[in-house]
């Protein structure tokens, strides 16, 4: 079981099995229909791709092989990214009640500050902090949302 699922999940017996007789549930505790209309909003595939992406773009940009022109006042920003506004926008009308879509929030805000520390550290000449941050606090931020973000598309049944 798990992390998503051990908290969107019911604890009673009876509610589970109302759930099982009603209607195909997701792990999370919400019928076929929510949960297919959660799927429809965010493609949580696509949003690992990209939080995984950030960690290349980090290591080309330390590495000087990157024309990227990032700004760490706006990279730290949590709510840009398109998995970001969802997070802030309908996830959290839809999930925002479970306490485990708090911690995936609070993750995903972490992953942006980290990296931006990494690019921030980087502008100030910081090199070896930069890649420090990178490979401990940043690549710690990504896993976990990562994680996260599976788990949840395996609570929603998919």
């Amino acid at each position: 079981m798990g992390f998503f699922s051990r908290f969107f999940g019911s604890t009673n017996s009876s509610k589970k099995a109302e759930a099982s007789a009603a209607a195909p549930a997701s792990e999370l505790g919400l019928d076929a229909k929510s949960a297919a209309a959660i799927l429809a909003e965010i493609d949580i595939d696509t949003a690992i791709a990209a939080h995984e992406n950030w960690k290349l773009r980090l290591q080309n940009y330390l590495n000087g092989q990157s024309s990227e022109e990032l700004k760490p006042e706006i990279i730290c920003l949590d709510d840009r990214c398109d998995l970001g506004k969802w997070l802030h926008g309908t996830g959290a009308q839809r999930l925002g009640k479970y306490p485990s879509f708090s911690v995936l929030v609070a993750r995903h805000k972490y992953f942006h500050v980290q990296a931006s520390n990494v690019v921030a550290l980087a502008q100030n000449n910081e090199q070896a902090k930069a890649m420090q941050t990178l490979n401990s606090g940043y690549s710690h931020a990504s896993n976990q949302v990562v994680l996260l973000l599976k788990d949840l598309k395996r609570g929603l049944g998919r």
